[in-house]
């Protein structure tokens, strides 16, 4: 356990830390036109992220103790097969929460 001045000095240094990180790329780049070739790389940010917060929940759920489960395991896929057919990110959500909370239902899980 921290002391609080201790505990207050990290929190201090983190918050500096995220300002002078967030700066960076809003205060320095804000108001300049990036090369075409930024702009690209930058459209596929969110591809990027996305997958990296939601795979720890499908694969480690700690709901479950970190052991993968059926229910998960088949939302999962059931979201990317319809984000991959449809287009549609809003059907796939409510098709995998529907799959979900269904096997869930079924298994007793």
């Amino acid at each position: 356990m921290s002391s609080y001045p201790e505990l207050w000095f990290i929190i201090l240094a983190l918050a500096i830390g995220t300002f002078f990180f967030r700066w960076s790329g809003l205060g320095l780049l804000g108001g300049r036109v990036l090369p075409a070739w930024v702009l690209r790389h930058l459209r596929y940010t969110a591809v990027a992220v996305l997958p990296g917060l939601i795979a720890p929940f499908v694969f480690w759920p700690p709901a479950t103790g970190g052991v993968p489960d059926a229910s998960r395991l088949a939302a999962a896929a059931v979201v990317l097969g319809l984000a991959m057919a449809t287009r549609n990110v809003a059907v796939a959500v409510i098709c995998g929460f529907t799959v979900l909370y269904g096997v869930q239902w079924v298994t007793g899980g």
